[in-house]
């Protein structure tokens, strides 16, 4: 039994490869007001199709569906099989309130009701 695959036969599976991660993956990356869809994400990095991405660099904000995640420091790592990874130096998570400037106790109430005077 032989191992070889014709370099035709190559070729259609990874195009086939690639298009069923593009189809499943709904997590994307925004830069510059591009948007380009992400193959597949860890928790160091990332991938994107080599093909039709061009080089990234620097802050890039990662999106699943239309949920900000978060906004990313990357670092081009390396290519392989069509894809191009990415490294990240910083990932900051998104939050839905704007950070406090003061300690909020736990047990702090919420509101301070005036009985009357």
């Amino acid at each position: 039994m032989t191992t070889y695959i014709p370099p035709a036969v190559q070729d259609a599976l990874d195009e086939a490869r690639m298009k069923h991660m593009r189809k499943s993956s709904r997590m994307r990356i925004y830069t510059d007001g591009e948007s380009f869809a992400v193959l597949r994400l860890w928790e160091t990095g990332f991938s994107v199709e080599a093909a039709n991405t061009p080089q990234l660099r620097g802050l890039v904000d990662l999106f699943d569906g239309a949920r900000y995640v978060s906004q990313c420091l990357i670092v081009a790592s390396e290519e392989e099989a069509g894809e191009m990874r990415y490294e990240f130096k910083r990932a900051t998570p998104a939050t839905d309130a704007a950070p406090l400037d003061f300690y909020r106790t736990p047990d702090a109430p919420v509101g301070f009701i005036e009985g009357p005077s």
